[in-house]
């Protein structure tokens, strides 16, 4: 079938992304479902930092690719072999299709499944190679199994998770990845508990969703570190309990928690970030890293924290997420008024001003927002 999607075909670091537009709308074609995929009518796209990292080659992945990994639409139809979804449904995309067999999978880590990792490095999907082709009948590479800023995708059924109609699909988009990730944070990497102190640093969409679910595990106090005020006063509104300035960060934290927080969360991709974090727990304490930065950089951290503070640092890849079973209940927590994702939105677009997204998100002036193909 025709569709159209936004392709990138050269990687760029040149700004303002709304002059130099590395994205571009273009008619291809895709292909049918295969067995085991869907078809998906895609009704919003989340656009985030992640995007953006391919487009200025801090994640490096083979182009052209059709970009956008955080959806939510309807299936419009099943390949072979699928029996648990059918045409109608509405489903959240993920990034991460884990194939449940792997070593990862078995061993309970979804977030981390091998031949998921091996395809979205590819460019391909989950069940074989690309769908897409440009107009020219040259393939075009997949992000992450979803290529969400499109009319239509192809996605592997594992890719997909069926949620209740009644959540509104711009909002049900974001659970994909920046409350999947940011949540998933607090509540399965570092399984945060009532009472400990918490300090996020970054407050973009993955941030704020570690705000959220930090209140929603009653942790106290839950510290709020971001150079943007409009970032630091929703923090607050979405239970921050103390905010900060990135230079006031770290004493900060250490007034407020009689030494540092027991856990802080880095959100922003960035190794000073991520060390600013690390300075900022106590001794014992865990720091989660979550953003992405370029796969060049480093950190420079005293080599005697580990064993002789007893600190450590963790990755959480996808919230060390399993999405069938956590979106929906982050779904529920979300329809009890206890995580308002909602609030995370910061506008809605027609797919055709994605270049224009993609500059205001770089700029730190948003924190989510979604383009609307169908608009």
């Amino acid at each position: 079938m025709k569709t159209v999607a936004a392709v990138l075909r050269a990687v760029t670091d040149a700004r303002p992304y709304e002059t130099s537009r590395p994205m571009k709308l273009e008619e291809v074609e895709l292909g049918a479902p295969r067995a085991g995929e869907l078809l998906v009518r895609i009704e919003a796209a989340g656009v985030c930092h992640s995007d953006i990292s391919v487009v200025d080659g801090s994640r490096v992945r083979p182009l052209p690719m059709a970009l956008g990994h955080e959806a939510a639409g309807v299936v419009e139809e099943v390949g072979a072999g699928v029996r648990d979804v059918k045409p109608g449904d509405h489903v959240v995309l993920t990034f991460v299709p884990s194939c449940g067999l792997c070593p990862e999978c078995s061993s309970g880590r979804p977030a981390l499944c091998t031949p998921a990792a091996a395809a979205n490095g590819a460019g391909t999907l989950l069940h074989g190679g690309s769908l897409l082709q440009g107009g020219d009948g040259k393939p075009i590479h997949h992000h992450l199994g979803v290529s969400a800023f499109a009319r239509y995708a192809v996605v592997a059924r594992e890719s997909a998770v069926v949620v209740p109609q009644d959540v509104p699909l711009p909002i049900a988009a974001l659970f994909g990845c920046a409350v999947l990730t940011g949540a998933g944070a607090v509540l399965n990497t570092a399984s945060v508990r009532p009472g400990q102190s918490v300090a996020v640093f970054g407050l973009g969409g993955v941030g704020l969703a570690s705000v959220m679910a930090a209140h929603v595990a009653s942790a106290w106090p839950i510290v709020a570190v971001d150079p943007v005020e409009a970032k630091r006063k929703l923090a607050r509104e979405l239970g921050a309990t103390a905010v900060f300035a990135p230079e006031e960060a770290e004493k900060g934290v250490k007034d407020l928690t009689g030494g540092g927080a027991d856990v802080t969360f880095e959100a922003a991709g960035v190794p000073a970030v991520l060390e600013a974090a690390f300075r900022a727990v106590r001794r014992g304490g865990t720091t989660v890293a979550m953003g992405l930065p370029h796969p060049s950089r480093t950190l420079s951290l005293p080599a005697l924290a580990f064993a002789g503070l007893g600190q450590a640092i963790v990755g959480s890849y996808m919230g060390s997420a399993a999405p069938q079973r956590d979106i929906p209940r982050y779904l529920a927590l979300y329809r009890a008024g206890r995580m308002p994702v909602d609030r995370l939105q910061s506008a809605v677009l027609p797919l055709e001003k994605i270049n224009e997204a993609f500059e205001c998100l770089a700029a730190g002036g948003a924190v989510r927002q979604v383009l609307l193909p169908h608009a």
